[in-house]
């Protein structure tokens, strides 16, 4: 059956056609200069700044339909806009504009006996396809990631923040327009049905070359069955943090409660809490307490509570849960070789961290978990584009192919081969 949007057009019709035109923006940012990419950064951040009331005057329209459905707080946060984090907004696109280029680098480059030179140069993956849920600051990175890169971006963002996206990517276009680059270099697609989803993974008629998923565990799980063309995997962020024997327990404590709780929604927030029985009689109740000082939850093993009364029980599928809330798990484990065990088995290769004093231990921690980002003492919080000195990111890539870890400019390049010869044909 096809599905109608608003003006009669069928989402079929409407996405067929966003594809058609990014495909002709793709083109024309190919070949577009540095110096034309960021003139547009520039001024999408110039439109950002000019257009914050009607910005929020959409989000809040956003936020208050999203508490009358019962959304969590969690969720609201995520959504939520505020002057501050719309300045945080325009100035990531200032600090994607202040990067290299990654388009036209030469990778490597090599001769040949017969005289063939050979490059293997930084070229634009084409037309991304980004779908993700209610963060609206996505918009703004995404598309921006995408420009700098050379590709054109199809957006879809989560339902519950449709308008707060339509605004911010009405002001994105603008800053193309005035850099006399193509608006369509950035399109969201208008309408919240599902349909459309199944219309991108489907790559619009060969017009998409990458889906980029960012979301949750369902999202990521439907985009991985069902799309036809490549897909940067972004799994959700079961984050762990590991407190050695010889951690130094203020360190330790700093390093959990800001894992844990300075934003509870973030991919990179720490979901469960290891602590090594042999240190548990002086590090595990000042943790938990820390913890609780914050108003998180603490969801304990059977041998945690009897150590530390008070703590709710966890339950076998707490260990392998993204809360992204105020709640956390927490297990003994029988050393570095206990963390790294319970790991492999619960996490889900995003972002883990180590608080120790033995160099051995943390070398060994870092080089024996397959997992996206690895931290000696320092918060899993870090675990962000911008963070990393990337200017802004798409998300955290968990797969093995491509790109892993933050995905920023230099993540969103393939290449291609070029060969100058004098003559010369095959013998």
């Amino acid at each position: 059956m096809t599905t109608h949007v608003a003006d009669g057009a069928s989402v079929d019709v409407v996405m067929d056609d966003i594809g058609r035109r990014a495909r002709a923006a793709a083109r024309s940012l190919s070949i577009a200069s540095t110096a034309a990419k960021d003139a547009a950064l520039a001024a999408m951040a110039v439109e950002i700044r000019a257009t914050t009331p009607e910005i929020l005057i959409a989000n809040a329209l956003d936020v208050a339909d999203g508490k009358a459905k019962g959304l969590s707080g969690s969720f609201i946060d995520r959504l939520i806009l505020t002057e501050a984090r719309i300045e945080a907004m325009a100035a990531g696109l200032e600090a994607i504009a202040a990067l290299g280029d990654p388009v036209g680098r030469v990778l490597a480059a090599w001769d040949r006996p017969n005289g063939l030179h050979i490059e293997r140069v930084a070229t634009p993956l084409g037309v991304i396809g980004i779908i993700y849920e209610s963060r609206p600051n996505v918009t703004a990175d995404a598309g921006a990631l995408c420009l700098k890169s050379g590709n054109a971006a199809i957006l879809r963002g989560g339902s519950d923040a449709l308008r707060s996206s339509v605004a911010i990517v009405a002001a994105l276009r603008r800053g193309l327009a005035k850099a006399g680059l193509p608006e369509d270099a950035v399109q969201l697609v208008p309408v919240a049905d599902r349909t459309a989803v199944g219309l991108m993974l489907a790559g619009l008629s060969g017009n998409v070359d990458v889906i980029v998923p960012r979301g949750g565990k369902s999202l990521v799980a439907r985009v991985q069955s069902d799309a036809r063309v490549p897909v940067f995997s972004h799994l959700e962020g079961i984050c762990h943090v590991y407190v050695d024997a010889a951690a130094d327990l203020a360190m330790a404590e700093k390093i959990v409660v800001n894992a844990k709780m300075r934003r509870t929604g973030i991919c990179g927030a720490a979901e469960t809490l290891l602590v090594d029985r042999a240190c548990a009689a002086t590090h595990l109740a000042p943790l938990i307490a820390a913890l609780q000082a914050k108003g998180c939850e603490i969801r304990a093993s059977d041998e945690v509570r009897a150590l530390v009364p008070g703590c709710v029980a966890a339950s076998e599928a707490d260990w392998s849960t993204e809360y992204l809330d105020a709640i956390i798990t927490v297990g003994l484990v029988d050393g570095v070789k206990g963390a790294i065990d319970h790991i492999e088995a619960h996490g889900s290769h995003h972002t883990e961290a180590i608080v120790t004093e033995n160099a051995e231990t943390a070398a060994r921690f870092m080089n024996e978990i397959d997992s996206a980002i690895l931290l000696w003492n320092a918060s899993t919080q870090f675990a962000d584009g911008g963070e990393f000195g990337m200017g802004a990111e798409i998300g955290i890539a968990t797969g093995k192919m491509h790109a892993r870890g933050p995905v920023g400019v230099d993540q969103l390049v393939s290449f291609k081969y070029r060969v100058r010869g004098t003559g010369q044909v095959r013998p």
